[in-house]
């Protein structure tokens, strides 16, 4: 499914049509709060089409938004606007942004650039990371450690997909740190540890599935 958010009406319209055409399940809005109030009843695009000038929030606002959650922060986004500088390219694609069209654009080159994001995204994301009997859902932030669901911080399912995307290395806290928590963040090591003890009470059985390597770090998977 692809969300079109996009305030002319004719131009949303052709949009959804040319990608149902062409295919895909396609949906619009004609603003954000419609929008947004879509992704809180739980419906979640494979894509999102987002115009930068809509009434009442912008694209960019909104895009802060999907960025700033977990369950959004991968999804993949291609703005659409009738500014073509330089600038509101760069604003769009430092705020995290896939892909950028300026308006206007041919309904061919825009199902191309569709296309193309999904295939990347399709390709850096999956869908289920499986350790064991660990199960993690990393779209929407779930996970079932001896077939039971765990409810975990959101620190704590960032710190368990890194280790198991990173099955049978080791990872440093400072690693960990710079992943987690980012650069800015100025707290001790100590934090990480607290983080994996933490892990490994919640995960149950699965817990031991998070190895010690002792004076450098943690990894998931080392014997395998």
């Amino acid at each position: 499914m692809i969300f079109v958010v996009e305030d002319d009406p004719n131009i949303r319209e052709l949009v959804t049509y040319t990608l149902q055409s062409t295919g895909f399940e396609a949906r619009g809005f004609e603003d954000g709060t419609e929008f947004l109030n879509a992704m809180k009843d739980g419906d979640m695009p494979d894509l999102v089409l987002l115009d930068i000038m809509l009434p009442g929030e912008d694209g960019i606002s909104i895009l802060g938004k999907l960025r700033a959650k977990s369950a959004t922060k991968e999804l993949p986004i291609i703005m659409m606007t009738a500014r073509g500088t330089e600038y509101d390219k760069v604003l769009g694609l430092d705020s995290g942004a896939d892909d950028y069209i300026t308006k206007p654009f041919g309904m061919m080159e825009l199902v191309s650039r569709v296309k193309a994001v999904l295939r990347r995204s399709k390709k850096d994301s999956k869908d289920e990371l499986v350790v064991g009997d660990l199960h993690i859902y990393p779209n929407k932030h779930k996970v079932k450690a001896n077939g039971e669901k765990v409810t975990l911080t959101n620190k704590e399912f960032k710190l368990l997909c890194l280790l198991v995307e990173s099955k049978g290395n080791v990872l440093n806290r400072d690693q960990l740190l710079t992943n987690i928590w980012g650069y800015d963040f100025d707290g001790e090591t100590r934090t990480v540890d607290v983080h994996i003890r933490s892990l490994r009470q919640k995960l149950g059985e699965c817990g031991s599935l998070i190895e010690t390597v002792r004076g450098i770090g943690y990894r998931i998977g080392g014997n395998e």
